[in-house]
């Protein structure tokens, strides 16, 4: 799909649709905070849409020769259309269309983690199922080098900026990139990565059966750590009784049931790494147990 790198890169892959700004734009702010970026990728649909058309031929502009004129660097752009198997995507109008950018997004992201680069994807271009399937494949390939960002443009420079009339602006303008938080589930669960060719709706079936396993294994360390009675009063609750009612089945008062509820939950806590301020009750012990006890 991409030409091999020698040496491991930090690149910026960016989704597009007619809007060239948006990739001029979060390039300009990733290398004013001082990031080494070697090289953009753009990945759009309908190359013969006359303002995609139009988007390329302005990027083209900025790269000349592999330089990026208005930095006066070295950065390598590539341009790559959403193919099925047949020939480039027009749109994304069908479930078929959303299984080949899915398939076309994870490919790709994989190639370039396969060859160690560390990414940076801005998915705020584009058509929104392109984005939504970048992001669904960097969850499963991306580790902690790699970034997702949303570009903030002001409404007044979106206004001017329309369909690339201004793709350089000062910090005054308020332009800035956003980075939205993600767990990289493939640094975790290694087999979700394997898993290049499968359908979408294979991949997600796969993630949720990692997740349950995951969830299940801390429970039963959770089970593991706790008396006979506080398993007890952890099983009443996973299963839906309220506090008052525990207490009535296994005889014994509220106050003994909210302080083995206490320990439960400092345990819980320490499993899965829950911030101290973070409130946890008796729903938390429903939500995470009640499958190990149905």
């Amino acid at each position: 799909m991409i030409m091999s790198e020698s040496n491991p890169l930090r690149i910026l892959v960016a989704t597009m649709g007619g809007q060239s700004q948006v990739v001029t734009l979060a390039l300009d702010w990733l290398l004013a905070q001082g990031e080494e970026i070697a090289q953009v990728i753009v990945v759009h649909v309908a190359p013969q849409a006359p303002r995609t058309h139009k988007a390329l031929e302005q990027l083209a502009s900025e790269f000349p020769r592999d330089h990026y004129a208005f930095a006066n660097r070295a950065i390598r752009l590539r341009v790559l259309s959403v193919r099925d198997a047949n020939a480039p995507l027009q749109d994304i109008r069908t479930e078929a269309d959303a299984e080949a950018t899915w398939q076309f997004m994870y490919r790709l992201l994989a190639e370039l983690k396969q060859q160690g680069h560390a990414l940076d994807l801005v998915v705020a271009g584009g058509r929104r199922m392109m984005g939504l399937m970048a992001q669904s494949a960097a969850l499963l390939l991306f580790g902690h080098r790699d970034r997702v960002w949303h570009l903030y443009t002001p409404e007044d420079l979106r206004a001017r900026a329309h369909e690339g009339a201004i793709r350089h602006v000062g910090p005054a303008e308020g332009v800035r990139l956003i980075q939205a938080p993600f767990v990289p589930w493939g640094a975790y669960f290694p087999a979700l990565r394997e898993m290049a060719g499968a359908s979408a709706a294979r991949v997600l079936d796969t993630q949720i059966r990692q997740l349950d396993h995951a969830e299940r294994a801390r429970c039963e360390r959770v089970l593991a750590a706790l008396t006979e009675r506080q398993r007890q009063v952890l099983e009443h609750l996973a299963r839906g009784s309220l506090p008052q009612a525990v207490a009535e089945e296994l005889n014994i008062s509220l106050k003994t049931v909210d302080s083995h509820k206490t320990n439960i939950l400092d345990v819980c806590r320490n499993e899965w790494d829950v911030l101290p301020e973070t409130r946890l009750d008796y729903h938390f012990l429903r939500e995470k147990f009640r499958k190990l006890f149905e």
